[in-house]
């Protein structure tokens, strides 16, 4: 392609672009052109042979034969592309002609542009110029078209057609059991299939147990009639027997993939095989004993016997195993199966949630994953985050906390699992916890690492909590075991103050004595087992015994469902387990009484009768019984679980503090809700004494205030809401309006001492680290200007100002509310536990929001603030008249009885 702008071309640059990509392409268009006709050769070649493959020629052809096809397809293959060698690559005047013809443009418009005048004349030269620029704008819009290489010139006869078909009829062939590949014309042929009548050949693919399909018959009636591969699990299990026959029938595997085809030999010749191998390990063993005098006997050899078997007696079943690991195929006698194998992809989990502590201190997690197949085994693994100092010597190992596999759908699984590791020396330490999940076959898949502060035993003794340190910190390295006693010595300082109880004192000497004797593994772990009783026992007495029994029935138990223990074994073990659970029972309804929170504790958490505990172990032992002890294992574990969950009526360490201070917020609340009775019968108050004011003004001297005209209605439709406070009424009537005006300014004083009670509500509050909300100081100044308006008489002032305070006192009560749930809620995230925490007490209870099941608030659920209150609209008010005044007419009426009349009149309440 020219680069050089000539003609027209020199003053119209963005033309000359265009007509240089046009003849790029029109270049493109003559090679495809000219190298197409030369392609059909090559092709059609290469269409034969592939056909002659996908038929299977070439499996089933002599090799003398399939190298002479291989050869000649080659041959003629090189052959036929010999013309691409005089190729060139279309000139410009070639691409600058296919645009003139294919464009129809006369007189060469493209060409012209290159060419000069042959007379150099300016009258010449100017006439030229501008024929260049008309023939330029000609040629604005060119297209070379597709390439149109004209095979039917070159193939008169239609002979490309044959292989195109041969190819398109193999192509289907090849997906059948008789279809071969392109592979089979570079490897031998398979071995000629026997013809004996006699010969038989059973095979079927048994895939592995965990994925539960049943097995595929290849042959026999049984087989499948597909013609298509068949598809099977990774890891299968290929079984071919040969009864019958010469013997010379070859069993041969050849990969999908390529690679070398493998030749079976027989399982009886395997096992030959090992026993020869085994006979002279023995012989060499033997003749390496026998003195140099002695001459080994001679052995015989059975191999002789068998190779004078008669030719034509009948040989005995061959057996052929091979797990199919990869797609191939199977070549038995001429016999083909084609296997597409399906990958076992490795199992997933990942946790469903962040891990978290129950109330006993067991740790719940929850997970979800998946398999092909089912996830046959999961745990959690738990490390510590610090790496411990070389050469340490823990004494126990990583904690084993192994995760609940629901039994009904083990290939999507979620679930939570709950296992208490108090006792483990890496409770209250930094650690990573990963889940393991395991397949059928093997292949495990690991979830993200997760950090947290593994749950630990809360003591609220310190002597307790003291005595399990001096275990955790031998029991982390061993080599630290002298620091262990200095800890145990420190204790026995001031005996008669840090240790009050004399049996106390006793067993912590008696442990620093096992502490000092201990040296092997065993020792040093029975002075921990033993330290941990000692603490648990100061703190929780019988309790933790009971506890520990309960714990290890539940999870005998397990073990026995699991393993598929006898009938009689989880009978056994059940009434180990009620009786535990009777135990614990008894020893936590103990503990209850007298612990001196216990009914708050009890009324903050969700309570469990004995009499369901009961009810669920009745049918985890009928599960068993029946024999669906995945049902079983089931229930067991939601009765671990609820018994982890359990409040124990305990409180932990630092829960003492805690319990002052929600007291403290306690009394603040019923302080705010004093506060708030207090002025709602203050409004009360004033509210009759200003209606009894207007009314003596109306009717006595109604010239001291105007203005009064609607007060008439208003009295008359206040008259009409029932007899309701005529004592209060009457009092009122004998009062002069003097006098009512005393009333209200002597009301003033206990509006004042409201407000001085709100001041040091503030003041309490900001001395609980708890900031006032805005409600409250507009409540105060509210207060201040109703107290003014009452010191003037002003009743209908001093009753709105009390009304907005109120609102305000309610407004902050909310407020109050709120900060006390933030600050319990961050109290118990700072002890770890996400149930059970403090702020249950006044918010959560049971899930109800405060409120029983009936929907009344708890009487633990602080004052009624009147935020839920709805206040009726006049739909109501006339529904309320109506039944009123039904119940006035029904009670004027002749009544059956006295019971009848009482019942009315209670419902009016005028008695």
């Amino acid at each position: 392609m020219s680069f050089i702008r000539k003609g027209a071309f020199e003053l119209h640059p963005v033309l000359a672009r265009r007509v240089a990509l046009k003849r790029s392409f029109a270049r493109i268009v003559l090679f495809f052109e000219r190298i197409l006709p030369l392609l059909l050769a090559p092709l059609g070649i290469a269409a034969l042979f592939l056909s002659v493959a996908w038929f299977g020629i070439f499996r089933i052809a002599p090799d003398w034969v399939r190298w002479v096809l291989v050869g000649g397809f080659a041959f003629a293959f090189v052959y036929a592309l010999l013309p691409l060698s005089r190729l060139r690559w279309p000139a410009v005047a070639d691409a600058d002609r296919l645009l003139e013809v294919r464009n129809n443009l006369p007189h060469q418009p493209v060409g012209v542009q290159d060419d000069q005048p042959a007379f150099e004349t300016p009258f010449s030269r100017a006439l030229w110029k501008e024929h260049q620029i008309r023939m330029a704008e000609r040629i604005a819009a060119l297209d070379a078209g597709l390439p149109q290489p004209d095979i039917a010139r070159h193939d008169r006869f239609a002979l490309r057609a044959i292989p195109a078909l041969v190819f398109v009829v193999a192509l289907g062939y090849s997906f059948s059991n008789g279809g071969g590949s392109p592979a089979d014309a570079f490897r031998p042929a398979p071995p000629a299939p026997s013809i004996n009548p006699d010969l038989r050949i059973d095979a079927w693919l048994t895939p592995p147990s965990y994925t539960g399909r049943a097995p595929v018959f290849l042959t026999g009636r049984e087989a499948t009639t597909t013609v298509a591969a068949v598809s099977i699990p990774q890891n299968s299990a290929l079984t071919v027997r040969v009864t019958g026959g010469e013997g010379g029938e070859a069993v041969v595997f050849a990969p999908k993939a390529g690679g070398r085809p493998s030749t079976l030999i027989t399982e009886e010749a395997k096992k030959a095989a090992e026993d020869a191998a085994q006979q002279q390990k023995q012989a060499a063993g033997q003749q390496g004993q026998q003195t140099a005098g002695q001459a080994p006997a001679p052995q015989t050899s059975a191999q002789p016997a068998a190779s004078q078997q008669q030719p034509n007696q009948q040989r005995p079943p061959r057996t052929y195993a091979l797990n199919v690991a990869e797609s191939g195929s199977l070549t038995v006698n001429g016999q083909t199966w084609a296997f597409d194998v399906i990958p076992d992809r490795p199992p997933e989990i990942a946790f469903d949630g962040q891990p978290k502590r129950s109330v006993n201190g067991a740790l719940e997690i929850g997970y979800t994953g998946k398999d092909d197949y089912g996830i046959r085994e999961a745990h959690a693994l738990i490390e510590p985050v610090d790496q411990p100092a070389p050469g340490a010597t823990p004494l126990y190992p990583l904690p084993d906390y192994r995760l609940d596999l629901p039994r009904q759908n083990s290939r999507e699984v979620k679930s939570l699992t709950s296992r208490s590791l108090i006792e483990h020396p890496l409770a209250g330490k930094r650690v990573k916890i990963t889940l393991i999940a395991k397949d059928g076959a093997g292949q495990t898949g690991r979830s993200p690492t997760h950090e947290m502060v593994l749950p630990s035993r809360g003591f609220s003794e310190p002597l307790a909590a003291a005595v399990a340190e001096e275990r955790q910190v031998f029991a982390l390295d061993t080599r630290q075991m002298p620091r262990a006693i200095e800890l145990n010595e420190a204790l026995a300082i001031r005996p008669d103050e840090t240790i009050p109880n004399l049996s106390h004192f006793l067993l912590i000497r008696s442990a620093l004595e096992r502490m000092k004797l201990a040296r092997n593994e065993e020792q040093l772990k029975d002075t921990a087992e033993y330290l941990w009783e000692i603490a648990l026992g100061i703190e929780d007495g019988d309790l933790s015994q009971a506890e520990r029994r309960l714990r290890d029935a539940q999870r005998n138990l397990a073990e026995a469902l699991q393993n598929k223990a006898s009938d009689q074994e989880v009978a056994r073990l059940m009434q180990e387990l009620r009786e535990a659970m009777q135990q614990f029972m008894n020893e936590l309804a103990q503990r209850m009484q007298n612990a001196p929170h216990a009914p708050n504790n009890m009324q903050s958490q969700n309570v469990i009768r004995q009499r369901d505990l009961q009810n669920m172990m009745d049918q985890i032992e009928n599960l068993a019984r029946s024999g669906n002890r995945d049902a079983a294992q089931q229930m067991l574990n939601e009765l671990q679980r609820m018994m982890n969950n359990l409040q124990a009526g305990r409180p932990q360490r630092g829960q003492q503090g805690q319990q002052q201070q929600n007291g403290q917020m306690r009394q603040q609340i019923d302080k705010l809700g004093e506060i708030m009775q207090e002025q709602q019968r203050l409004m009360d108050q004033t509210f009759k004494l200003d209606q009894a004011l207007r009314d003596r003004m109306q009717r006595g001297d109604p010239s001291e205030r105007p203005g009064q005209e609607g007060q008439q209605q208003q009295q008359q439709g206040q008259q009409q809401q029932g007899q309701q406070g005529q004592q209060g009424q009457q009092n009122t009537d004998q009062m002069t309006a003097e006098q009512l005006r005393e009333a209200l300014k002597n009301l003033r004083a206990q509006q004042e001492g409201l407000g001085k009670k709100l001041e040091e509500l503030q003041q309490a509050l900001k001395g609980l680290g708890m900031q006032p909300g805005e409600g409250f100081g507009k409540a105060q100044n509210e207060m201040g200007n109703a107290g003014k308006a009452l010191g003037d008489g002003q009743g209908e002032q001093a009753v709105q100002g009390q009304g907005n305070a109120l609102n305000a006192l309610r407004q902050g009560a909310q407020n109050m509310m709120q900060q006390m749930m933030q600050a319990m809620q961050q109290q118990g995230q700072g002890q770890g536990q996400d149930r059970g925490g403090p702020g249950e007490n006044m918010t959560s209870q049971g899930g109800q929001n405060g409120r029983d099941p009936l929907g009344r608030p708890r009487a633990t659920s602080g004052p009624d603030f009147g935020d839920q209150v709805k206040v009726p609209d006049e739909i109501d008010v006339q529904r309320a008249r109506q039944i009123l005044e039904a119940i006035r007419e029904k009670l004027g009426n002749a009544l059956s009885g006295d019971a009848e009349r009482q019942y009315l009149e209670r419902l009016l309440d005028i008695r």
